[in-house]
């Protein structure tokens, strides 16, 4: 449509322009017969001043011969006729003169004119022109923004559909190769389900002593598959209809109470006067109306009550809906029961005279309303007895007829509708006639309007009921009766009631087996943390490592320990034997037993550097450095104490602080070198991820910046090829301009011809 539109456009511009340039070749010769008539205008006035001039010098030549003639008159005489004759002629050739000036003069001024008006009627056709030409031109420019537009939008759409159009190729492929592969897997499966369903029907034929679905009978007593999605749907439906049947409860109460009323004060007043027996007697069974009203509401409580989630719930489980319809047949009795007197009670009034004509006819309408009302209700109640059968008695309602049933149900709520509509209708008439009535009081004219609240109240609440009714008439004719799977339908109420036992000891035993998931972590929250996981369980591994190597220098300190008992035990006697000979030679012998001592310690820490095997051999040198200086300490040290238990105590002591302080410094550094170790597996084991990461991100940078050069090639082929396009399209509208202007030439030349 557009690009038809711009092609009108088009052609409207050229033929605009070769009009405008036709205007403009119309004007140009215009200009030049003007530019002519100038000229000629010019050389008329130069000939009509040598004209002038002549006749000037003829005056003056005229005026001289007669002054001439005045002395000569004798010549005058001799030559006047030759005089007069030349004036004669001259004369003649002035007057020519003067009437050529005259009529150039004239067609000087009418071309002037009729050039004067041309020039401005060209001027305004050509603003005129010029004016549509720019708007042409506006529109052209806006159409050509709006097509550029387009054609962006397209070249971008077709972009779009290339690359979508390449992604569907792929993914057929992967189809094709799948559908390859499933066939496979469908050929084996056959295979497979052939050979197990040959030895299932061998099982069974040898193992299964009946097939239950094959009897209706028995196929009753299966559980059906339970759809928790219709027994929600037909839970909201009963709670709806529970709402709506009690605000029809309500509204029945309120008119047969506000009824009761009005009998008591029209057309006799109780209060003033006595009532008729057949009024009282009326008045009376109203009186009873919640004691048949009320058990309506509850049937309905009970039917809504009985549908769960977990039951099946359908018309031959429906029980509680015997309940709803026993109470609806004993309203129907009280209906039937109040009719005679209500009908009485009418034609009562119509026969007083206060009863006028218009009020007479309408009392006659509700007479025959009010029979109307209970015929539709003996309906009602003859069609929820019979959706009551399949519950009690299976065989006095087919299954085909369910349909039938609800359909008839749903005509009857619109029939008792509309008979409320004619009985509002016909009841506000009345209310406003007995308003006119001379005994009409305050009292009366309330009561009417609490009826016709009623009455109103009571024709909305079956309207609504109606329209629910209509609108999920499928639902229910679907959804009230299906039965076990592969069978026609229930049996019989007492198959019915043995099925939901079962499905209760079914619901009970799988409630038995589930058992609750165990908690786990989310999979988003695990791939988040997929890192510190890997961190967190490198560093696992190394505190594992950690507690395995502490261990092992557990189990070594324990053996160096039991081995530094017992150097301990060997010194402690060596001691003791040594004390015994400084006992006995205290003063001789002070020297030896200080060079024992001090190559006890010696032989001490050779020992336990024996027993160790640590690698650390700087540790060793610093500890051999140490302990040249202590010995050299020691012996400073025994030089100056006197007493040989003093030098004891101070070597002692001296040992286990430099022992003390040499033990912290190991477990240090030992401590340090593990931390250490543990943050550069760590730190490697990161930087083997990042390195990773990296590879697969540099082949995602390669994939784009492939995908974004191919992106571009097609983008140039594109281009390329809608300008092409492009001018191939301009060319052609071109040419079709061209043709249509020598066809449109032909068509004028033909008519010009006929004409």
């Amino acid at each position: 449509q557009l690009r038809a539109q711009n092609q009108v456009l088009k052609k409207g511009v050229v033929d605009e322009q070769v009009n405008s340039a036709s205007l403009k070749e119309q004007l140009k010769m215009k200009d030049q017969s003007l530019r002519k008539l100038q000229q000629e205008m010019d050389s008329l006035t130069f000939r009509n001043q040598q004209l002038a001039k002549r006749v000037e010098l003829l005056q003056d030549e005229l005026a001289l011969s007669e002054a001439r003639g005045k002395k000569n008159k004798k010549s005058a005489e001799s030559s006047s006729q030759l005089s007069q004759e030349q004036k004669s002629v001259f004369n003649e050739d002035l007057q020519k003169k003067i009437e050529e000036n005259e009529r150039l003069h004239i067609l000087f001024f009418e071309a002037d004119e009729q050039h004067k008006r041309l020039e401005a009627e060209l001027r305004t056709r050509l603003e005129v022109l010029e004016t549509d030409a720019a708007q042409h031109q506006a529109v052209v420019d806006s159409l050509t923004r709006k097509y550029m537009d387009t054609i962006e939008k397209l070249q971008n759409d077709k972009a779009k559909l290339e690359i979508k159009s390449q992604t569907l190729e792929r993914e057929a492929k992967d189809c094709r190769l799948r559908t390859e592969e499933c066939q496979q897997q469908l050929k084996n499966l056959q295979a497979a389900l052939g050979t197990r369903l040959e030895e299932s029907l061998c099982i069974i034929n040898e193992k299964v002593p009946f097939n239950d679905t094959r009897s209706n009978r028995y196929n009753a007593l299966n559980v059906p598959l339970h759809n928790r999605r219709h027994q929600l749907k037909l839970r909201d439906l009963a709670g709806q209809a529970l709402a709506f049947v009690q605000e029809l409860v309500t509204a029945l109460l309120n008119f047969h109470t506000y009824t009761e009323q009005k009998v008591q004060i029209f057309p006799v007043d109780s209060a003033t006067d006595t009532i008729s027996p057949l009024n009282q007697k009326f008045s009376q069974y109203l009186h009873e109306n919640a004691s048949y009203v009320r058990p309506l509401e509850e049937g309905m409580l009970q039917l809504f009550e009985s549908i769960t989630e977990d039951t099946v719930t359908v018309l031959e489980t429906a029980v509680k809906l015997k309940a709803f319809s026993e109470h609806l047949a004993s309203y129907l009795c009280f209906l039937r029961k109040i009719l005679p007197y209500q009908l009485k009670s009418l034609e009562e009034e119509c026969e007083s005279s206060l009863c006028t004509a218009a009020l007479r006819a309408r009392n006659m309408e509700l007479h025959r309303d009010m029979k109307r009302l209970t015929a539709v209700f003996e309906k009602l109640h003859t069609y929820v007895s019979l959706l009551v059968l399949p519950s009690t008695k299976p065989e006095g309602l087919l299954r085909t007829n369910y349909n039938l049933v609800f359909k008839n149900i749903a005509t009857s709520l619109h029939g008792f509708h509309n008979i409320l509509k004619d009985i509002s209708k016909h009841y506000s008439q009345k209310a406003s006639l007995e308003q006119d009535v001379p005994t009409a009081t305050q009292k009366l004219v309330t009561t009417n309007d609490c009826i016709l609240s009623s009455v109103v109240a009571l024709t909305n609440g079956v309207g609504k009921i109606a329209s629910f009714f209509s609108n999920n008439l499928d639902h229910f004719t679907t959804s009230l009766s299906y039965g076990p799977k592969g069978g026609t339908d229930f049996i019989s109420p007492f198959s019915a009631e043995c099925m939901l036992q079962y499905k209760k000891k079914a619901v009970a035993y799988m409630k038995s087996l589930k058992k609750p998931c165990a908690d786990s972590v989310p999979y988003e929250e695990a791939l988040a943390n997929r890192r510190v996981l890997l961190s967190s369980t490198e560093s696992r591994e190394g505190l594992a490592q950690q507690v395995q190597q502490s261990l092992e220098k557990i189990a070594k300190l324990e053996q160096e320990k039991e081995h530094w008992m017992l150097e301990a035990q060997l010194a402690k006697i060596k001691l003791e034997k040594e004390n015994q000979k400084l006992k006995n030679s205290l003063s001789g012998h002070l020297t030896e037993t200080t060079q024992e001592r001090s190559v006890l310690p010696n032989v001490a820490e050779q020992k336990k550097e024996t027993t160790e095997k640590s690698p650390r051999e700087p540790v060793k040198s610093t500890i051999f450095s140490l302990l040249n200086i202590n010995i050299c300490l020691l012996k400073f040290l025994l030089c100056q104490a006197p007493d040989a238990d003093s030098r004891e105590d101070l070597i002692k002591n001296h040992y286990m602080a430099r022992i003390a302080e040499l033990t912290s410094h190991l477990q240090l550094a030992d401590s340090k070198s593990v931390h250490f170790h543990a943050e550069c597996r760590a730190l490697a084991k990161r930087l083997s991820l990042a390195e990773k990461s990296k590879e697969s991100l540099t082949e995602e940078l390669k994939l784009a910046s492939q995908n974004i050069s191919r992106l571009q090639a097609s983008k140039m082929l594109n281009d390329r090829s809608y300008e092409d396009q492009l001018s191939m399209m301009s060319d052609h509208l071109c040419s079709m301009n061209e043709t249509l202007t020598k066809q449109r030439e032909e068509i004028d030349t033909l008519k010009m011809t006929s004409k």
